[in-house]
């Protein structure tokens, strides 16, 4: 049992928080104005790799607050979304205090990203967007090779995936996720990092964005898009990707080292 949602409202925005952790900032008044800095990442990632207005097929793993999913709707009407949230009184929640908008396509399902994705058909999503956290923390089985390889099955064959993943200095579990993500897409994919210059440079613990796709990624958009934002924000390139992670193991279900990402400092 979840502790139950508190909904705080400042100026337009109402954030979120579950305990100890704010989950989720929404601004219905603008569904474009996006919070916290990993959300600005992650939709920067997705405007480089499609293009606006187009409808994009999006499955989301985590839903909290809908945030991303209201900010594709706004930025690409008609896109038919799937949000995979298994906290079915924080979803009531979140649909009464803060009504999704008229003529969406957005359909929540009240299943864990393992059961969720067990009942897609293939290449049904052309994004896919991990953002699943308990207690602050990203679940282990998200991460395994056998889940990503369900991912690259869901996926389309010129589809992105997306996670949002917290990682102390060093970015080893981030590597080791991207390793699993390229076994699980296949030879040629491609794996980056979008996220504050301090995170990228090692100087403190921080969130990233795992980009991951079987089709050369946009660098020079994401270039662009990063030198916008009002943060210091960087792009780790695919094959700075592989240096820093080189050697690193997939996490697998079948080992024994299976982790969830790192205890967030307090």
């Amino acid at each position: 049992m979840s502790d139950e949602a508190e909904f705080e409202q400042d100026g337009d925005v109402t954030w979120i928080r579950i305990g100890d952790f704010a989950q989720s900032a929404v601004s219905i008044a603008d569904p474009e104005n996006l919070v916290f800095e990993y959300v600005q990442h992650l939709a920067l990632c997705i405007d480089a790799f499609f293009a606006r207005p187009g409808p994009v097929r999006v499955t989301h793993v985590g839903g909290a607050g809908l945030t991303l999913a209201r900010w594709v709707h706004a930025t690409r009407p008609g896109s038919p979304q799937i949000v995979l949230e298994p906290d079915v009184a924080l979803t009531e929640a979140v649909r009464r205090e803060l009504p999704l908008p008229r003529g969406h396509r957005i359909r929540v399902r009240p299943q864990t990203g393992e059961a969720g994705f067990a009942s897609l058909a293939d290449a049904s999503a052309d994004l896919v967007i991990l953002d699943a956290y308990v207690d602050g923390r990203v679940p282990a089985s998200l991460t395994t090779v056998e889940w990503l390889s369900e991912v690259a099955r869901v996926l389309a064959p010129g589809g992105l995936f997306l996670a949002n993943l917290g990682d102390r200095p060093g970015l080893r579990y981030a590597g080791r996720v991207a390793s699993g993500a390229r076994a699980a897409l296949g030879p040629g994919s491609q794996t980056a990092y979008v996220g504050l210059q301090q995170v990228l440079k090692n100087k403190g613990f921080g969130n990233v964005v795992l980009m991951a796709s079987r089709s050369p990624l946009p660098l020079f958009e994401m270039r662009r898009a990063t030198a916008r934002v009002p943060l210091p924000t960087g792009v780790v390139p695919p094959a700075e990707v592989l240096s820093r992670s080189a050697g690193a193991a997939p996490f697998s279900a079948d080992g024994d080292d299976t982790s969830a990402s790192p205890v967030p400092p307090t």
